[in-house]
């Protein structure tokens, strides 16, 4: 993979690094210790002195970040006075380089700027499954970060789980099937339900839908109405590429017709058959996924969730394979930007 270039400082950044060395050479610039007592997941990083500037501070450190990043599966920076979205922006960049551009979308998100987005943009009262981002896709970010910038007024988790501890803790039989088959992903665009097709692909043309189709293994169908159908054959356990551990990778639980709240399901199975859900999951081979399966993964998510509430300035850096990602219900306003970076393919595991 090519490691991505840093971006250069400007003189106030650089000043600040060599008044670091030069004042604060026997004192440590920052803490570390695990948010959650007793679990790894994640790492919170908070400075020791006050102004330590975090785009200064990762820029020196990326060695670091990048090591405890893999052995925690995700790292939030707290109290470091982040301000804004670009200064958020120039911290990703800092990681992990270019941002990625929302493609393959499966959620409705709103642009913030360059490819900053919100986190989602589904009502409060809903609760957003545990998913690695874009797990359902050819291509996915091994990088995600969220950055809070006003917390709900009660409620608005990220809720996170480690997707090794996942993989471990489904039953063997389960996780084999889900191996020797794969997950089917069918979506329907242009019922009424869900995102557009035209909003999923950033585009207006058939044509385009098709192409890109064609170059990520997605089967599609026209149906009439200008509407869409596509299925997509993917992975249910990946190989980390950095860390070569197994982890559970997929949308299978998360696009399931059995996850979505009650009043919701309902709705949809009394207006289309099966086939005609805006999304639903198989195993790779089209047979449909048993009840108590779904049951059982989503038993798992539930006791490797761990939520913490979000306080103003805090940015959670996430290793997409390694740690899913949620949402819970909140009230009040609530702000939660994301960028993603340092795209993968089912080639590079």
């Amino acid at each position: 993979m090519k490691v991505p270039e840093l971006p250069k400082l400007s003189s106030n950044e650089l000043r600040f690094v060599r008044r670091q060395a030069i004042h604060l050479s026997k004192t440590k610039l920052i803490k570390a210790t695990s948010l959650v007592s007793e679990n790894p997941l994640p790492l919170l990083i908070k400075p020791s002195v006050e102004e330590v500037n975090l785009v200064a501070w990762t820029a020196s450190n990326q060695e670091l970040i990048a090591t405890n990043l893999l052995k925690h599966g995700g790292i939030l920076f707290r109290n470091f006075q982040v301000t804004d979205v670009a200064e958020f922006e120039k911290i990703i960049q800092t990681v992990s380089g270019d941002l990625l551009e929302y493609r393959d979308r499966s959620s409705p998100r709103s642009l913030i700027q360059g490819n900053i987005y919100t986190s989602t943009d589904y009502p409060a009262n809903q609760t957003i499954f545990l998913h690695s981002e874009n797990s359902y896709a050819a291509t996915w970010p091994l990088k995600i970060f969220f950055y809070c910038v006003t917390p709900a007024q009660q409620g608005g988790e990220t809720p996170i789980a480690d997707t090794r501890k996942l993989y471990q803790r489904i039953d063997s039989k389960i996780r084999d099937r889900f191996i020797e088959k794969g997950v089917m992903y069918v979506r329907n665009f242009g019922d009424g339900f869900g995102l557009p097709w035209q909003t999923v692909f950033q585009t207006t043309n058939p044509a385009e839908v098709e192409t890109f189709c064609r170059h990520n293994g997605i089967e599609f169908e026209w149906k009439e109405g200008d509407r869409l159908r596509t299925r997509q054959i993917r992975q249910a356990v990946a190989t980390h590429p950095q860390t070569g551990e197994q982890v559970w990778f997929n949308h299978a639980v998360f696009f399931h017709v059995s996850t979505l709240e009650q009043n919701i399901r309902k709705s949809l199975l009394a207006e289309f058959q099966e086939e005609d859900l805006p999304h639903n999951t198989y195993y790779g081979d089209g047979s449909p996924i048993e009840k108590t399966v779904l049951d059982e993964i989503r038993a798992v998510y539930q006791q490797e969730t761990i939520i913490f509430p979000w306080q103003a300035g805090d940015i959670l850096m996430l290793d997409n394979m390694l740690a899913a990602h949620g949402r819970m219900p909140f009230v009040g306003q609530r702000k939660v930007v994301v960028g993603m970076a340092e795209q993968l393919s089912s080639k590079d595991i």
